[in-house]
């Protein structure tokens, strides 16, 4: 059977980050991204459970087989990993302007499809590059 994709949408909120699926009764905070993974999955798992236990129907998106994918805005993003990210080296492995990379951020703009591809594509390469380096 094959998993069905569930997002879930993250949000930064000062100094924690939120999470909520979508047509789903569920919501959760953490300190960072790998809390917020476990903070669903059990959220998730007591929802399930409590509508077996009082014949609740279950809400479809959490039907079958689920496996989580993590959506997260273009200002959470750039704002939680501003401690690991500055503007300035965002917009070396981006190509994106760096006082664009600030008015994304502050939500004054939000990015065009083609910005955020960019964003995606920045990200994904260089994690790429940092996990085939290996330590001597």
């Amino acid at each position: 059977m094959e998993k069905q994709i569930v997002t879930v949408i993250v949000e930064y909120s000062g100094d924690n980050l939120s999470a909520y699926i979508k047509d789903a009764p569920i919501i959760t905070t953490g300190k960072d991204l790998k809390e917020i993974e476990n903070n669903i999955r059990e959220a998730t798992d007591l929802y399930k459970e409590t509508c077996i236990e009082t014949g609740i129907q279950l809400v479809k998106v959490l039907q079958g087989d689920i496996e989580f994918k993590y959506k997260v805005d273009t200002a959470s993003f750039i704002n939680y990993y501003s401690n690991i990210f500055t503007k300035a080296a965002l917009s070396r492995i981006t190509g994106i302007n760096e006082r664009q990379l600030w008015h994304y951020a502050a939500g004054v703009h939000k990015p065009r499809r083609r910005q955020l591809e960019k964003i995606e594509n920045g990200i994904h390469k260089l994690s790429t590059e940092l996990s085939n380096i290996i330590m001597l």
